[in-house]
């Protein structure tokens, strides 16, 4: 009896939710159609100015659905509008901190953040009270970031998503949830399109990633998008640290039963959402990933990636390093034809190659100190530590192509990850297996 009357209840609140947004688009007689970005600036005043909240959250579902679907050229005059419209007033700022200057009080402070605070905040809050507003706000977010590189301008506006959307994505609100065979067809699809690093071309492919003993998958969700996953990470249970992709991936492999592994290797880490970009979520993946298969599976000893090297046929050919034997094999990995791992030019340069990598991740610096390699960057900044860099690591005509099919081994030990990480972020100290550090030599 009780969960009938808590099912009536949900009911009746649903058809009250449901008569108040009515009556909200009622109140704004929006058409829902496609606009042009004049209309859309209007849409956007009367949002900052209406206090209905139905009739707000009538005006953000039209906002969003309209901007969903400008034309390119309006899409641009739309974020100049946001650039430009909805800075903070400088006269505003100047005297709120003039204010707090003589007289440094909670309500002065309060005012002062107020001031500098930019509209397009504001404007962006009362558009997620939309319903699917927060999906929406990423799609328009993915949108603003192919427009940035050739309009800097807008840069403002992509700091104020990037400050709301880090509190709305704060690891408080994540979900980590397992992904099986037996997760919905609608989740299974995304995360075949959402892979990043090695390509899933078929249902069957998919099912070998997840099913097995030995195949563990985990993805971030939130709540506001529950069926979206937000990063994925895919796990092999080995009884060894790999050096190869394509062992980790065979078909026909053995598969290892779980309780049996000693190594849990992260061997893929997909973003999904362009739209959360530098809205970090991997570190925290790894590291919960890490101990909750360590609980479930006492067994497992070491954490370790198998991670690829996307940027390294590009940095040789910069360097236009004056080995031709190194030269020679690069040429070739560049190739990506299979038949390369024959020739003996690409396997007599084998050591000055593993040495010039050596060299790639350990000497060479952005101007912020820290290793040029993105991926190296991910995985040291988490508290990482290279360990291995492996040759034919991968054969792909991918691999071969970016890193002349070296792979990379980032070996997370769980009781130095703090130690690890503060050594990185305070000093960019690189913590590197003695094998690595070895290899320079060469």
């Amino acid at each position: 009896m009780s969960v009938y009357l808590g099912v009536r209840k949900l009911s009746a609140l649903g058809d009250l939710l449901g008569s108040v947004l009515e009556r909200g688009v009622r109140l704004v007689d929006g058409s829902g159609g496609v606009a042009d970005h004049g209309a859309l600036v209007q849409l956007c005043a009367d949002l900052m100015s209406t206090r209905g909240e139905a009739s707000g959250v009538a005006l953000a579902s039209d906002i969003l659905a309209r901007a969903g679907h400008l034309a390119p050229e309006d899409q641009l005059a739309f974020f100049t509008h946001l650039a430009e419209a909805y800075d903070p007033d400088p006269e505003g700022v100047a005297r709120a901190a003039e204010a707090y200057a003589e007289d440094q009080t909670s309500e002065a402070v309060t005012r002062l953040l107020a001031a500098a605070e930019p509209p397009r905040q504001e404007l962006l809050r009362r558009l997620n009270m939309a319903p699917g507003g927060t999906a929406a706000l990423v799609d328009m977010r993915a949108r603003l970031l192919e427009l940035l590189p050739e309009n800097p301008a807008l840069a403002r506006i992509d700091q104020d998503f990037q400050h709301l959307l880090r509190s709305w994505f704060n690891r408080g609100f994540l979900v980590l949830r397992p992904i099986d065979w037996t997760t919905p067809a609608a989740v299974l699809e995304k995360i075949i399109a959402y892979e990043a690093v090695h390509q899933i071309d078929s249902w069957d492919e998919l099912r070998r990633r997840v099913e097995p003993p030995d195949r563990r998958c985990f993805a971030y969700f939130h709540p506001s998008i529950p069926d979206e996953p937000l990063i994925f990470v895919e796990v092999a249970l080995t009884k060894e640290i790999p050096g190869s992709i394509q062992g980790v991936l065979a078909p026909d492999r053995d598969p290892v039963l779980a309780d049996q592994a000693s190594v849990a290797v992260f061997y893929s880490i997909s973003n999904c959402q362009a739209g959360l970009a530098g809205v970090s979520f991997g570190a925290f993946l790894i590291k919960q990933v890490a101990r909750d298969l360590q609980a479930m599976l006492p067994g497992l000893k070491t954490f370790v990636t198998l991670s690829p090297v996307p940027g390294f046929t590009r940095w040789v050919e910069r360097e236009e390093v004056a080995d031709e034997d190194i030269a020679a094999a690069i040429s070739l990995a560049k190739a990506g034809r299979p038949d390369v791992l024959e020739s003996e030019d690409f396997e007599a340069a084998k050591p000055r190659v593993l040495a010039l990598a050596a060299r790639y991740f350990l000497e060479e610096k952005r101007r912020d100190g820290q290793p040029i390699d993105p991926v190296a960057r991910f995985h040291l900044g988490n508290g990482a530590e290279l360990a291995a860099i492996h040759w034919k690591g991968d054969v792909s005509e991918r691999g071969l192509r970016q890193a002349a099919g070296l792979m990379v081994n980032y070996l997370y030990r769980l009781d130095k990850i703090e130690a690890n990480h503060e050594a990185y972020a305070a000093r960019r100290h690189v913590e590197a297996a003695r094998g690595v550090k070895s290899l320079l030599k060469g």
